[in-house]
């Protein structure tokens, strides 16, 4: 049975894209990848479509939860009858996109309405794990699900719960927020060990803004969905 198409959020990842494609198109039940293009300045978008995907493409960089959200109007517009399972996937997983089938089963079975990756093979990062930590440790005090890797891409979703956490986070917040969300709306949620791996961040200028960017979007989600942060935030607003 052919119900689940793959989304995958894509800047500035040519050398990788095709293979990712690839072994996505290879995945049991899958019948659609969608490639979103977020406003890349290399051949991503042309070295997807050749590999079978479907491209959209943002004229400029948009940002992760908007590059989730243009892939699933893309698959909802293709969808029959019955909607598609949705699963995301990072751009740069490669090869080892083919490991994502288990992500998928229990979202088919109907015992998750969403699945999150944790990855059994640990890539060494260059960061200190600060960003991780105040997910994990948002998501716990706001639901009590306590999250191995609460920052991890790679998730199978239904349609239905996928319309009840939008509008989405903005940018890389969008995980940690998916998380709450639909925990804090009855929706199930599991952890699924897969033997996947991605590109490292670096410690390079670009790596470090990559994760203050990060650090920011996950505190603006964890924000807005803890009133006592936000009375925070808000008294240390400057008065006009």
């Amino acid at each position: 049975m052919t119900d689940t198409a793959v989304i995958i959020p894509a800047k500035d990842e040519a050398d990788r894209i095709g293979a990712t494609v690839t072994a996505a198109l290879a995945l049991p039940g899958v019948d659609l990848v969608v490639v979103v293009d977020d406003g890349s300045t290399d051949r991503t978008g042309r070295v997807a479509r050749a590999a079978g995907a479907r491209v959209v493409r943002h004229s400029r960089n948009r940002g992760k939860a908007a590059a989730m959200e243009s892939g699933a109007e893309a698959v909802r517009l293709l969808d029959g009858e019955t909607p598609h399972h949705l699963l995301f996937l990072d751009a740069d997983l490669g090869e080892t996109a083919r490991a994502a089938a288990p992500l998928i089963e229990p979202v088919r079975a109907g015992t998750a309405d969403m699945t999150i990756a944790v990855f059994v093979t640990r890539v060494r990062l260059g960061g200190h794990g600060l960003v991780v930590r105040l997910s994990r440790d948002g998501i716990r005090r706001a639901t009590g699900f306590d999250a191995a890797q609460p920052l991890n891409g790679q998730r199978c979703i239904t349609r239905d719960a996928f319309e009840a956490a939008r509008p989405l986070a903005h940018g890389f917040g969008v995980e940690t927020a998916l998380t709450i969300d639909l925990l804090r709306k009855g929706y199930r949620v599991e952890e699924v060990e897969v033997e996947m791996t991605h590109r490292a961040t670096g410690t390079d200028w670009r790596a470090q803004v990559h994760r203050a960017g990060q650090l920011w979007d996950v505190a603006r989600a964890l924000a807005t969905r803890e009133p006592l942060i936000t009375q925070n935030l808000n008294k240390l607003r400057p008065k006009r």
